[in-house]
């Protein structure tokens, strides 16, 4: 990786990824990432901790996700493969402010 920037694609949002941030209050939280499929997991711990100021990594999780085969109509192809990181921070960390609004 050449840019710490360049590690975290997007967050991923779904039904899955905001049962997880929905927790009790005084838990650590999970959230879900998209990343670059180079990434490693000490590179993605300090991703998070640089972008979202005043967060702590506890751990993360990696899953490669695999492409599928997809059609439409006559038209047959796959989806493309990409990597998905669950960062659990600790329990006295500051959240991030992006997924507040998401969860309920």
């Amino acid at each position: 990786m050449k840019r710490i920037e360049d590690v975290i694609i997007k967050p991923v949002i779904s039904e899955a990824s905001m049962d997880m941030l929905s927790q009790e209050e005084g838990k650590a939280k999970k959230y879900v990432f998209h990343v670059h499929s180079a990434a490693t997991k000490p590179e993605i711990a300090a991703a998070v901790e640089y972008m979202f100021a005043g967060t702590k990594v506890a751990s993360v999780n990696v899953i490669n996700m695999k492409k599928k085969p997809k059609r439409m109509g006559v038209h047959f192809g796959y989806t493309s493969e990409w990597k998905k990181a669950i960062v659990t921070l600790k329990a006295d960390s500051k959240p991030i402010e992006f997924f507040d609004g998401m969860a309920q």
